[in-house]
């Protein structure tokens, strides 16, 4: 409690004012303001920080009581003592009810003053304790309230980002489909989900895909599905939500869309007893849908694209197998051997994918290169040798151009190194030689040897395999000369048979 206080002091007689002024002052280090009636007190009070008042309850014009109400509006924790001339109890209760905190008698014993004071700032002090105590707990219970509400958020959030990415991840419509079904059973509590493609020329829904909760319980037949649900979502184009009675499970069906016409249908399960969808399921559900039809036209584009392109490539070393016949479907071949080689080393399924593109395309720079020399029977001079050596460049800077395949296009360029470093473009050596390539290389000579060729009738196995082991360690890759070894004598790989089995 401070010891500098304002003391206001409201009468209609000046002599009283002075009596308090006088004492207070002289006895503490109190400031004591003074006024004649209540609308001056108020007045004092807008513009002072006022610690206590002493008020007489009759005054013209605003009363005593009227000037507590009034100081209250202004500042509740103001003590507020009431003195009068007529005491009676009815005076006392009155005050008591308005928020008077003491009711003195004139005339005042001036040498109790101080001890009034000290007890009514003591409760005043305790009245603001419990004030700021009170303000705490409701800024608390706002910022658990806000900090709850950030949370779920920030769970929303995380919701939509994973939505996004895994959607992002699919490389297939097949991929995607599996995806949409496995994340409604993250952003949701449902016991299964179903993806059916359904069209209004349809007369029945077709599950593609689905996902269950309880992975001891085999998937059963989708028949189950309310068939009749699905049409009405197909044909109203519109999200529907059932909540069933009593816990008693929920249904959800929710509408996949491209250019505005539904193609299929996200259909949701909550089994008996295990309580309902909410409206935020809902919103979390058609989110994840419309993400979905996006990604799904996308994909539907690019493979049709991909497909495409992946034909007129095709065309283009049709085009150079057609110029020289002795090497038709070399370049089949050359990518199953590249594929069986790599399965038995332990390359990932997207490593072997991209033996399966550059395989096939390998050779397609060729198509730069003029028949004179390509087709030359006898053996290539110098300078033809030269121009041959460019085909790898052109092949890479073919694919490169489509911006899809840059690994395929490393691994094309490269194809013709050597481990020791004398191969071409670039002279890699060893390790810097991308491995892919290195897969390709053997490959693409061992089919070479076991072809026939234009200046050459093709090998005898035996021949050309040994010629492989003799180049181990300065042409090719030595262990991958190994395992190239270790297919072909299971019979895996074959000449001009490419892959006859694989584990």
């Amino acid at each position: 409690m401070k010891d500098y206080l304002k003391i206001l002091v409201v009468d209609d007689e000046e002599i009283i004012l002075s009596i308090f002024r006088e004492y207070l002052e002289a006895t503490n280090n109190y400031t004591v303001l003074t006024a004649t009636d209540g609308f001056e007190a108020l007045e004092i009070i807008k513009t002072e920080e006022i610690d206590c008042c002493f008020t007489d309850i009759s005054m013209p014009r605003l009363d005593g009581l009227e000037l507590t109400k009034r100081i209250h509006l202004h500042d509740n924790t103001i003590p507020v003592i009431i003195m009068t001339g007529n005491p009676s109890m009815n005076n006392a209760i009155e005050t008591l009810k308005n928020g008077v905190v003491d009711f003195l008698t004139k005339p005042i014993k001036m040498d109790q003053l101080n001890q009034i004071i000290d007890k009514v700032m003591m409760e005043r002090s305790l009245f603001v304790d419990n004030i700021l105590l009170k303000e705490e707990a409701q800024k608390n219970r706002k910022l658990l309230s806000i900090n709850q509400e950030l949370q779920q958020k920030i769970k929303e959030v995380e919701s939509m980002n994973l939505i996004l990415q895994q959607l992002d991840q699919a490389k297939t419509s097949k991929d995607l489909f599996s995806t949409l079904v496995e994340l409604s059973g993250e952003i949701t509590s449902c016991d299964e989900a179903h993806f059916s493609i359904f069209t209004q020329e349809m007369t029945t829904p077709k599950t593609i895909t689905s996902f269950v909760r309880d992975n001891t319980r085999a998937i059963g037949d989708a028949n189950f599905i309310e068939r009749e649900t699905i049409k009405k979502v197909a044909a109203d184009g519109m999200p529907f939500l059932i909540k069933k009675n009593n816990g008693n499970g929920s249904v959800m069906a929710v509408p996949l869309k491209i250019r505005s016409k539904v193609f299929g249908i996200l259909f949701l399960l909550i089994g008996a007893g295990r309580g309902c969808f909410s409206e935020k399921d809902l919103y979390f559900s058609n989110f994840l849908a419309q993400k979905a039809s996006f990604s799904i036209e996308n994909l539907a584009l690019y493979e049709n694209i991909y497909e495409n392109l992946f034909s007129t490539l095709y065309a283009f070393v049709e085009t150079i197998e057609a110029r020289d016949p002795y090497t038709k479907q070399h370049s089949t071949r050359v990518s199953s051997y590249a594929m069986s080689i790599a399965g038995a080393i332990g390359c990932s399924q997207e490593e072997i994918d991209e033996l399966n593109v550059s395989g096939n395309l390998h050779d397609i720079g060729k198509i730069g290169i003029p028949d004179s020399i390509l087709l030359k029977p006898g053996r290539l001079t110098d300078e033809e040798y030269e121009v041959i050596k460019k085909h790898p460049v052109i092949g890479s800077n073919i694919i490169g151009h489509f911006n899809m395949w840059s690994l395929e296009e490393r691994i094309i360029r490269h194809h013709h190194e050597r481990w020791d470093g004398k191969g071409y473009p670039d002279n890699l050596k060893e390790n810097t030689i991308p491995f892919l390539s290195r897969i390709l290389s053997v490959s693409d000579v061992y089919d070479a040897l076991t072809s026939d060729r234009s200046y050459r009738t093709k090998m005898q196995e035996d021949v050309a395999v040994n010629i492989i082991i003799e180049n181990a360690g300065s042409q090719f890759d030595p262990e991958i000369v190994d395992v190239f070894l270790k297919l072909h004598s299971q019979g895996k790989i074959t000449a001009n048979q490419g892959i006859l089995s694989q584990e």
